[in-house]
């Protein structure tokens, strides 16, 4: 802990550079933590969304900030991909937080930022997803402001973007999601969210609950018991972006079940447009609660043309498998919108818990 060495008057702390001189040895400096008037000019704090742990998802003006960092302050699911763009000078401090398991205190960590920029360090708050969604950061930029600090502000790529990408479910559809939600799963004191529950049930409605999983089954009760369809698509996205990242398709009558089994970090995605994720081949396997969802349109609307697996053929032929139809080397009029298809996934999802699909990336297929 850093507690003491932050909040007394007088306080010295030595804070290990690894500065790589000539002679290709590390050396240390010593940073005076005085917690009283500035010695120097001061730094300045810079709030950084890392994005979902993908490191091509990284922006741009995220790396230029790592890369001019002298202390960089993480969380602990941020990738050592990530936190190797920060130059071998810069000071890792690992402020990881879990469910009940805090290495710092928000309010440590508060003022840990803000006694390393009145050193006038360059520090990096670098965040998992957006500094800004259910990530404390604008805790954060209030104890930085209140301290006269300089605080900049670098958005990243949030973890709901990432899940509903890699799984090809569209948050908004205009068949099937005129609007989506952003929720925590759970509430300051770590029981069940204070949420407008009458609200979130509406039809034709993304609802994403972040850090929900240990609550799921709390969460799509109270939505049922809204009037949300127990029939609902219900997308569960563990490790969104990653290497490991893993998917699973089922209800929200079925995401208590689907949950069970599940650990790490986890989004929860319920709507309509969910039944468009690709984790299984659910027309084939003869279970597809979803599949009203995936082709229904509001009154008065078009039917969507489905989401095309490939580019079609030279020469206009369409087959049967690439428009998910069944009637093979069918041709289509210039114009002419194809029925819709069953949903289609990839061989080596499989059957999950509650009549859903699973799928994990790098299967073998």
């Amino acid at each position: 802990m850093l507690a003491e060495t932050i909040t007394a008057l007088v306080s010295l702390e030595k804070l290990k550079m690894s500065d790589k001189a000539k002679s290709g040895k590390r050396t240390e400096r010593l940073v005076l933590l005085s917690g009283g008037p500035a010695q120097r000019v001061a730094g300045a704090v810079w709030l950084v969304g890392a994005g979902p742990g993908d490191p091509e998802l990284l922006t741009l003006k995220a790396l230029k900030a790592l890369q001019g960092a002298d202390v960089v302050v993480h969380d602990g699911l941020v990738s050592d991909e990530i936190l190797d763009l920060a130059p071998p000078t810069a000071r890792r401090i690992s402020v990881a937080k879990r469910k009940s398991r805090h290495s710092y205190s928000q309010d440590e960590i508060n003022r840990m930022l803000v006694a390393f920029a009145r050193e006038g360090l360059a520090v990096v708050r670098l965040k998992g997803g957006d500094p800004f969604i259910f990530g404390r950061g604008g805790e954060e930029l209030e104890a930085c402001r209140a301290a006269g600090i300089v605080c900049h502000v670098v958005p990243g790529v949030t973890a709901a973007l990432a899940a509903a990408a890699s799984a090809g479910a569209p948050l908004t559809h205009r068949g099937s999601a005129q609007a989506v939600t952003f929720v925590t799963g759970h509430a300051a004191n770590g029981g069940e969210p204070d949420l407008d529950w009458t609200s979130l049930s509406r039809p034709n409605h993304t609802v994403v609950i972040y850090m929900g999983l240990s609550m799921a089954g709390r969460i799509a009760a109270r939505l049922m018991a809204a009037g949300r369809d127990g029939a609902t698509p219900a997308l569960v996205v563990v490790n969104a972006s990653r290497a490991d990242e893993h998917r699973v398709l089922t209800t929200l009558a079925g995401l208590s079940a689907a949950c069970a089994a599940l650990d790490g970090p986890a989004l929860l995605m319920v709507g309509e447009a969910m039944a468009l994720a690709e984790v299984g081949e659910i027309e084939s396997a003869g279970l597809n609660p979803l599949s009203r969802f995936a082709t229904a349109p509001p009154p008065g609307r078009d039917a969507p043309r489905p989401p095309e697996l490939r580019s079609p053929p030279p020469g206009g032929v369409e087959t049967g498998e690439h428009l998910g139809r069944s009637s093979p080397g069918a041709k289509r009029e210039e114009g002419e919108v194809a029925p819709p298809g069953p949903a289609r996934g990839r061989p080596e999802d499989k059957l999950c818990a509650g009549g859903g699909f699973t799928h994990r990336a790098g299967a073998a297929s």
